[in-house]
């Protein structure tokens, strides 16, 4: 069974998965999603608020619950707030009807009032159901600047944890692990390359190997220093 999707393009990406993600140190946070997404989580457990800078994994977290969800046959929704904001909070309607509800970029809504008054609802009703749900933005719930007391009140219910960037060597194992999960072997010298040259935030880092990969296919090379000149021009 697939996680229902809203008519609006949402899509979750197949690469987002708990397997891809490298925690560093954020192994805590991921600990606790994975939890969420056990079939006995508690309502004290399935209330999770992940906050952090671009780049530090969020949407990759929050798109992977919905992945496990898919995994287990439970049905799940992936809405990023800062895509669909101009459709209006009729969208959190019914949302009680998922087994977990993910609610990426919260700060793009927060300071409406109509949708801070449909978060607020949103979350009685979750919770009056024993549904879950995960938060993601990029400031702590008091520093979020949210209008709505009541709503406040709500967010300060959940676990909140605060995702850290990763570290150069961090990154270096990250693309190693996304690298060995596409069957290519990076080793330390070619990835410490690829940090010392490329883009510094994960995402860009993973396009550039899903460009490397498509090239070593068509050429039946390994990753090498030479080789990565050569297709990138460095």
């Amino acid at each position: 069974m697939k996680p229902i999707q809203l008519p609006l393009g949402v899509r979750l990406r197949d690469d987002a998965t708990f397997a891809n993600y490298y925690p560093g140190a954020n192994a805590a946070a991921l600990g606790y999603v994975e939890r969420l997404c056990e079939a006995d989580a508690g309502w004290t457990e399935s209330l999770i608020y992940l906050w952090g800078s671009e780049g530090v994994g969020r949407s990759h977290l929050l798109q992977a619950a919905c992945l496990r969800f898919d995994q287990l046959g439970e049905q799940a929704v992936y809405l990023p707030l800062g895509e669909v904001v101009e459709h209006g909070p009729e969208l959190l309607d019914n949302l009680e009807d998922f087994e977990l509800v993910c609610l990426d970029d919260l700060d793009a809504v927060v300071g409406r009032d109509d949708w801070e008054e449909a978060l607020f609802h949103l979350f009685n009703r979750l919770r009056d159901s024993g549904r879950r749900l995960l938060l993601a933005a990029t400031a702590s719930p008091r520093e979020l600047g949210v209008g709505l007391p009541d709503l406040q009140s709500r967010l300060s219910l959940a676990l909140v944890f605060q995702l850290q960037p990763l570290s150069d060597e961090d990154k270096l194992r990250a693309l190693q692990l996304r690298a060995s999960r596409r069957g290519l072997h990076l080793t330390d010298e070619v990835g410490r390359f690829i940090l010392t040259r490329g883009a510094r935030s994960m995402s860009a880092l993973f396009e550039l190997l899903d460009r490397l990969d498509q090239a070593s296919l068509q050429a039946q090379r390994k990753l090498t220093i030479p080789f990565l000149k050569e297709v990138l021009g460095w």
